[in-house]
């Protein structure tokens, strides 16, 4: 599911694009020390969503993107990047960084009616 999440992930940012071919699967495997048939499925759900095609004897490609682009992307990333270093230079481990966002993006997006989500 990582590995759907990445490429799902990346296309929607644009550091993929139409056409980039991904790495094949035993490419992935290896780098990653995961089981090929892992791989293997993960790319085959990104096909089934239309994401990517395989062609065969040639690799996987991507098909398109999103469909709308990120308004000021590449300035909020900036942001994001010097948040995130004073975060590391506070001390704070990965896992704080991940809960601290998390948190917040369940408070900032909070459910239609003002209700936060989880909240009954």
């Amino acid at each position: 599911m990582q590995l759907v999440q990445q490429v799902r992930q990346a296309v929607r940012l644009g550091r993929l694009d139409p056409g980039d071919r991904l790495p094949t699967v035993r490419e992935v495997a290896e780098s990653l020390a995961i089981n090929p048939n892992t791989v293997l499925k993960a790319y085959r759900e990104l096909e089934l969503e239309g994401l990517v095609e395989a062609r065969t004897g040639l690799g996987t490609y991507v098909r398109g993107h999103s469909g709308r682009a990120l308004p000021n992307q590449a300035a909020l990333e900036r942001e994001l990047a010097a948040w995130l270093r004073k975060a590391r230079t506070a001390g704070w481990e990965k896992e704080d960084v991940v809960a601290v966002i998390e948190t917040t993006l369940r408070a900032t997006y909070a459910t239609s009616h003002g209700r936060r989500e989880g909240a009954a």
